[in-house]
């Protein structure tokens, strides 16, 4: 018991300072880089530092993966302009069959790459329900992962480290 305590008191150390400060670093810039992919991404990173998910390749390449997929259905799906989820409350037919398929083509991707990254799918629903539609929402949460991918590789690397220590 005494384990797992000091284990959940790291990751909340590690993961509430990585989150808060790609929060602050958006906010100063102006833009919001925390999303609700950067969280999981950065609890694999950290919580599970030696699994093959939060290898960093697979954390690249699924992310890759996931945003070329799901710009590809907004693209297919003739969504490119059109307005988010959120914006309309609800969405159309059209947008759960572009979402729909960018998930699962990520998936895809996420096997015949051999990069098994879960989050990556939250990343491919995020772009192909408009969320973060292309502009400043995805370059937004692009630069959000690129930094939490970055603080939870380097936090995980010292989690690991002082945990072969004990």
């Amino acid at each position: 018991m005494a384990d797992r305590l000091i284990t959940g008191l790291r990751l909340l150390v590690l993961g509430g300072v990585l989150l808060a400060g790609v929060g602050l670093i958006g906010h100063a810039v102006g833009s919001v880089w925390l999303t609700t992919t950067t969280g999981p991404t950065a609890y694999l990173l950290l919580a599970h530092p030696d699994t093959a998910g939060s290898r960093l390749r697979s954390a690249v390449a699924g992310h890759t993966a996931a945003v070329a997929c799901g710009l590809a259905a907004l693209a297919a799906f003739g969504l490119w302009n059109h307005p988010s989820i959120v914006e309309q409350r609800h969405d159309t037919l059209t947008q759960i069959a572009a979402q729909a398929i960018a998930v699962g083509c990520t998936l895809l991707a996420l096997a015949v790459l051999d990069a098994h990254h879960p989050p990556a799918a939250a990343t491919a629903l995020l772009i192909a329900s408009g969320i973060a539609r292309p502009g400043a929402p995805l370059y937004g949460m692009l630069a959000g992962l690129a930094l939490t991918l970055a603080g939870a590789f380097a936090g995980g690397k010292l989690t690991a480290l002082s945990a072969r220590r004990s």
